[in-house]
């Protein structure tokens, strides 16, 4: 029985990458954890606090030879999975050096570790995609830097802008939180090593010594002291995530709708089967925008679930840790089949041109309709000017004329010049330098991923 979508062999295709799975998988934790304490024996031989003879040993066991099932069946009793790991590992040791493993460590320092060389691993996976990401939005932005489209607001036609300005607005929404994810890593990527509360005891005056050296082992960053329960950096990284995931949906929310019959403006990149409907066979229904959707909704419930583990009472509470287990890997595993389908969007969507050119005549010239007053105000006065262009949108509503047409029958209006406010060179010239400052913002988020 499965009770997660993303841990699911029918579902979890659809929401996770596979690699992503990998990296939170049982092996991947158990092979983490071996590595953690092959670290720590490591340093600690260094101070004599272990044998020279015990990290080699440690090193030695392949995570294949331990058995999840029978781990968990012992978890289930313990509470906790290091426990049986510790026992599956020392009965695989000569008894001399099973009696120095894990010594001075707890629980948490192990398992907390390990989750940190899983993460920096889902992270690398996160950059790479969202380097492709960002390279295939940049490039569409370029493409259609001066492509007229419709802007819209309040879902309605607003005044024209260009496709390459709409698809910038997406890159720079994804950069910017992009951006944030290299000093993530400081905060996040943290190993753990307290001992039972935190202080160390058991390795005497060599407690911050060997702490640092075991963090120096492993490549990750040293804390300046045990985060048992400071859960500052697991509770920013799942926010992270969901903002990331907010930026995606934003992308996907806008092509959802352009793809949309009545629009029709782009469509997602398509193979056979691709989207199609069990009852209609014409459909092409928007698969990546949907994954995209589904995971920003998914995300924000367990973003809530790490912000209430940092009220983790005294040295270690119960309970609230052990729910950090449900979230963080669910949030990345979402995060990663959004992020796979935010880069084919990227590197893939469908453009039509001709289309985005008939929406703009679609409301007869009321996209000019701001241009249009302004033009008129040095002649009625700001107020007036305004008044009487509503009064003819009006009119180009009820009646199906041109707001140009309407406005030149106009006798207050009689000889002025309007064709230059109907024209849409200005409005894609006005889009063009936002789309160049994206693109320089952008490029160098990149250089920093």
């Amino acid at each position: 029985m499965t009770f997660s979508a993303i841990d699911s062999a029918l579902l979890g295709p659809l929401f996770a990458t596979a690699a992503m799975r990998d990296v939170f998988s049982d092996h991947a934790r158990l092979a983490a954890m071996l590595e953690a304490e092959a670290a720590l024996a490591r340093v600690q031989a260094r101070f004599g606090l272990a044998p020279d003879a015990l990290a080699p040993a440690i090193a030695a066991i392949s995570a294949d030879s331990l058995d999840p099932a029978a781990l968990g069946e012992q978890t289930a009793l313990a509470g906790v999975p290091t426990i049986p790991f510790v026992k599956a590992v020392q009965a695989r040791l000569p008894q001399d050096l099973a009696r120095a493993f894990h010594k001075g460590a707890t629980t948490q320092d192990i398992l907390d570790t390990a989750l940190s060389l899983q993460l920096r691993a889902a992270l690398a996976l996160v950059s790479a995609d969202l380097q492709a990401i960002l390279a295939g939005l940049a490039k569409l932005a370029a493409a259609h830097r001066d492509t007229p489209c419709v802007g819209r607001t309040y879902g309605q036609h607003a005044a024209p802008l260009t496709f390459g300005f709409k698809a910038a607005v997406w890159m720079s929404g994804v950069a910017d939180a992009a951006e944030r994810l290299p000093g993530l890593r400081s905060r996040l990527l943290l190993a753990s090593l307290g001992g039972p509360v935190g202080t160390l005891a058991g390795l005497g005056a060599h407690g911050p010594a060997v702490a640092d050296g075991f963090a120096e082992a492993l490549g990750l960053h040293a804390a300046p002291m045990a985060w048992h329960t400071r859960r500052v950096g697991i509770a920013e990284g799942g926010a992270w995530l969901a903002t990331l995931l907010g930026a995606l949906a934003k992308m996907a929310t806008d092509i959802a709708n352009l793809a949309s019959t009545e629009v029709g403006e782009v469509s997602e990149p398509w193979m056979p089967g691709r989207g199609g409907s069990s009852a209609m066979p014409h459909k092409r229904n928007p698969v990546s925008s949907t994954v995209i959707l589904a995971a920003a909704s998914a995300a924000k419930g367990h973003v809530t679930t790490l912000l209430d583990a940092m009220a983790g009472a005294h040295e270690r509470p119960p309970g609230l840790w052990h729910a950090e287990w449900h979230a963080l890997p669910t949030l990345f595993g979402l995060a990663s089949g959004a992020l796979r389908e935010a880069a084919s969007l990227a590197q893939g969507l469908v453009v039509d041109a001709g289309r985005m050119r008939a929406n703009i005549g679609q409301t007869r010239g009321l996209l000019f309709a701001d241009v249009a007053a302004v033009r008129l105000a040095s002649l009625l006065g700001r107020e007036a000017a305004h008044a009487r262009v509503e009064q003819a949108a009006d009119e180009v509503r009820r009646t199906g004329g041109a707001l140009e047409t309407v406005l030149a029958r106009d006798p207050a209006l009689h000889g002025t010049d309007l064709a230059a406010a109907f024209d849409l060179a200005p409005a894609v010239a006005a889009a063009g330098p936002w789309v160049d400052r994206a693109l320089v913002h952008a490029a160098a988020v990149q250089r920093e991923l």
